[in-house]
């Protein structure tokens, strides 16, 4: 129990870091998309745990196995658009959310963008393959 424990907090540490360092370079692309050459990202703390919770895809993949990277990508990507939907909800209760996604046709309730799905599908099979790539995840 505390060797799972460490482990889900050793991928937490990983997915919360890669998360950031991800959302930083996509914030980053789009000050260059807008011709701001300072190409500054950012972020919020707010989203560390959030795309931290991306750890309990570690279990999810060794039960999907060996199905297709279609099928793979597509549950990551549920339960993606799952967390980022229910963390929005919650913090913009409180109105901390850090995004807003009421320009966007796509949106629902401001908190996710649909038209993000390639994004997610894709951010899905990275967090798999960040965190199969720790020994330790294969018990």
């Amino acid at each position: 129990m505390k060797k799972r424990f460490g482990l889900f907090l050793k991928n937490f540490l990983k997915c919360g870091l890669a998360g950031w360092c991800i959302e930083i370079f996509f914030t980053s692309m789009d000050a260059l998309r807008r011709r701001d050459l300072t190409l500054k990202g950012f972020t919020s703390l707010w989203m560390f745990p959030i795309y931290g919770s991306a750890a309990i895809l570690a279990p999810v993949s060794r039960l999907l196995g060996r199905k297709s990277f279609w099928t793979r990508g597509m549950a990551y990507m549920a339960m993606i658009f799952s967390v980022e939907y229910l963390s929005g909800i919650l913090l913009s209760r409180r109105r901390l959310c850090p995004w807003d996604y009421g320009r966007s046709r796509w949106n629902i309730r401001r908190v996710i963008r649909l038209d993000y799905a390639p994004c997610w599908f894709c951010a899905g099979l990275l967090f798999e393959h960040l965190l199969s790539s720790t020994p330790e995840t294969r018990c």
